[in-house]
């Protein structure tokens, strides 16, 4: 009974960050809006799914590419994964402090572990991203 109780105590405790000003794409990124610059990152989700980040590679910086392309990957001990742009436009920053620190992905997903900086071609694609509270419906929280 009480290996039980401990279960579940330990699964309310660790229930997923979901900031309710980001919004959210299907494919498990974050995107915070400022003026026409987007900053993405992958969600507490995503991070818990893959597990330990071991690396992270963007090979687009100073290209503009369109929402859905691919910006990049993350490496986790077991996999790799494609990261998705979720806006139109121009990658003006990659996050250098991943290179050393890779894990802040997984500690820190909304701050230390911000992975790109966009320059939106297209603010009315913002539009068409996630709610916090639609996410919250996609992945079961």
């Amino acid at each position: 009974m009480n290996k039980y109780i401990c279960v579940i105590n330990t699964f309310k405790n660790n229930e997923m960050n979901i900031p309710s000003e980001l919004k959210y794409t299907k494919d498990h990124e974050w995107v915070k809006i400022d003026g026409d610059i987007a900053t993405v990152g992958i969600t507490d989700f995503a991070q818990s799914e893959l597990g330990d980040i071991v690396y992270v590679e963007v090979e687009t910086l100073d290209e503009t590419l369109e929402a859905d392309e691919i910006f990049g990957s993350v490496e986790a001990v077991k996999t790799v994964s494609d990261l998705f742009l979720p806006l139109s436009g121009e990658i003006i920053e990659f996050n250098e402090a991943l290179e050393d620190e890779p894990e802040s992905v997984n500690s820190d997903p909304y701050n230390a572990g911000w992975m790109i900086k966009i320059k939106c071609s297209d603010l009315s694609q913002i539009d068409g991203l996630m709610s916090d509270e639609d996410y919250k419906t996609l992945i079961g929280a």
